[in-house]
């Protein structure tokens, strides 16, 4: 069974950056789209950012060209770099494994960015 553990969250000022990680056991990455999420005080969960298992990136219009999404098969391990961060981008950072035949997706539980000055 897919399990994700996030981590890398924290409080960060205006401008300031932070590379989130999420950690995937008993995956295969070729079999799964793995995708960053966040969710904000009273406000639906939205997509950030994809990693299709044959590599195409896809980004939120709201963080293109400051957030980059990477993967690193060695380690199992996918990663949210977040640079210029803005007051907006304070919510839960949720990890997703979505299999590619169709089963149910794969959560992790979650990592709070705060930013604040």
């Amino acid at each position: 069974q897919v399990q994700l553990m996030e981590s890398g969250g924290g409080l960060v000022q205006p401008g300031g950056s932070l590379r989130l990680s999420c950690a995937a056991s008993r995956i295969i990455f070729s079999m799964y789209d793995m995708g960053w999420y966040r969710q904000a005080p009273g406000k639906e969960r939205e997509l950030v950012a994809v990693i299709r298992s044959g590599g195409t990136l896809n980004y939120a219009d709201s963080v293109k060209g400051r957030f980059t999404i990477s993967r690193d098969s060695a380690s199992n391990t996918v990663y949210l770099q977040m640079n210029s961060l803005k007051s907006e981008d304070t919510a839960v950072y949720y990890c997703n494994a979505h299999p590619l035949w169709g089963g149910m997706d794969v959560w992790g539980k979650g990592t709070l960015v705060t930013v604040s000055s």
